[in-house]
């Protein structure tokens, strides 16, 4: 997984595969999710940090789970 954030458009990119998308799907006029052939691909948010997803602020519990698996 890698996350990229394009802080002068202020965009967030959350990708979970390098696999082709073959199909996106809008939810909302901002948030955009790439399918790909396995499942979700990708997310696009669109003003994320304007409508207060970032900084992400996860529980502490989610936080290391993420880390330890």
């Amino acid at each position: 997984m890698k996350i990229d954030y394009d802080e002068q458009d202020d965009i967030l990119f959350i990708r979970f595969s390098d696999d082709p998308v073959e199909k996106d799907i809008s939810h909302g006029w901002n948030v955009n999710v790439g399918m790909t052939a396995k499942g979700i691909g990708q997310i696009t948010i669109l003003d994320a940090k304007a409508d207060g997803l970032l900084p992400l602020q996860l529980p502490k519990a989610v936080l290391h789970q993420a880390v330890v698996g």
